[in-house]
């Protein structure tokens, strides 16, 4: 017989999971405020609308809005007295500090975050396997039963995840330096091009697409996602404020570059921390760029002959070009395969940049 769940919020991330648990074989009921949101997650195949008996439901995965959160929980561990309530918030210990002291079933409540999302939002962007390989938080506190970190696991396993657990301090400071002040940074840049000429941006290359990209995600979540991590972000914020300084001070200087050579090579240091594929050691690909015509089957077919040259591609990208119908498809992999990769496309008739 299956397990019972219930999700909280019916978009992108509430129906990705239940897509998840669905597959898994957990029975899932989708409760939304908006109730057509629940039932476009309900014919994706994320679950029912149905009620579900309250004493039989297991887990309760809470799915919405920062603001909404610590009354979400609250009602979830009233509402369904034996389940384990987790919520999937970006920020912790605002929503914790909140239900310590007034809320009862509170061993009952284990806070995770699972690190993966995307641009888009709603139902109809869900995908069951968004969480596959991805990290996901569990933040249990002192009150924490044991038997619903455990349940909390469990999802973890059923999303294909990868778990990490953290105390919920240390979990805020940690999305403060790698999700929200990225964010930050994507946001400032991009609204600088508001009064940029076209004729400008029709230079754009894919460094820009790259560094603005996320800027492109909802503001309304991002400013309640920013203001519940208040402290932690201010603090990110002012040391990229002093390196800013430090930035203008070197760029101004006429008879010294060192510190400006400083602050590339410092940057290049920070890309070697980020964790590489399925978090393991960072490593070094090359890449081999194709041409590739903005016509039907042209990719299927470029595919084809990648797979003809038995490489493993690590990554891909492709940047289109501002004239020309055409694209150019980044190949990353290893440096060993590069030139035989080369070859081979040629060998096809692509046009390979050098």
């Amino acid at each position: 017989m299956s397990r019972e769940a219930v999700v909280v919020g019916a978009g992108l991330i509430g129906t990705s999971i239940g897509l998840a648990l669905t597959a898994a074989g957990w029975g899932v009921h989708l409760r939304d405020r908006v109730i057509s949101h629940a039932r476009v997650a309900e014919g994706l195949g994320a679950g029912t609308v149905d009620p579900p008996v309250s004493r039989e439901v297991a887990l309760v995965v809470v799915a919405v809005p920062p603001r909404a959160l610590g009354e979400a929980i609250g009602h979830a561990l009233h509402s369904y007295p034996c389940a384990t309530v987790t919520d999937v918030g970006s920020v912790k210990a605002g929503v914790l500090a909140a239900l310590w002291d007034r809320q009862a079933g509170l061993e009952r409540y284990v806070g995770s975050h699972p690190m993966a999302g995307s641009q888009h939002s709603g139902p109809l962007a869900a995908r069951a396997d968004l969480f596959a390989d991805r990290t996901w938080v569990i933040t249990p506190h002192r009150r924490s039963a044991p038997s619903s970190v455990a349940v909390v696991h469990e999802l973890v396993q059923a999303c294909g995840a990868r778990e990490v657990v953290m105390d919920v301090e240390e979990h805020d400071a940690a999305v403060a330096s790698v999700s929200h002040l990225p964010q930050l940074m994507s946001t400032l840049t991009a609204g600088t091009l508001t009064d940029v000429p076209d004729t400008h941006l029709a230079l754009a290359g894919p460094g820009l697409r790259d560094v603005t990209r996320i800027a492109a995600s909802d503001p309304v979540l991002w400013e309640q996602i920013i203001a519940a991590n208040q402290a932690a972000v201010l603090d990110r914020l002012r040391g990229v404020r002093m390196s800013l300084d430090t930035l203008i001070t070197a760029i101004e200087s006429t008879a010294d570059r060192d510190e400006l050579r400083r602050q590339f090579e410092r940057g290049v240091d920070g890309t070697r921390k980020i964790p590489g594929k399925h978090g393991r050691a960072p490593a070094t690909y090359g890449q081999v760029v194709v041409e590739i015509p903005d016509a039907p089957g042209a990719l299927a077919k470029l595919f084809a002959d990648v797979g003809a040259a038995g490489v493993n591609v690590e990554d891909i990208a492709i940047e289109h070009d501002q004239v020309r119908q055409v694209g150019y498809l980044a190949l990353s992999v290893t440096p060993d395969q590069v030139a035989g990769l080369e070859r081979t496309m040629r060998d096809g008739g692509w046009v390979v940049s050098s």
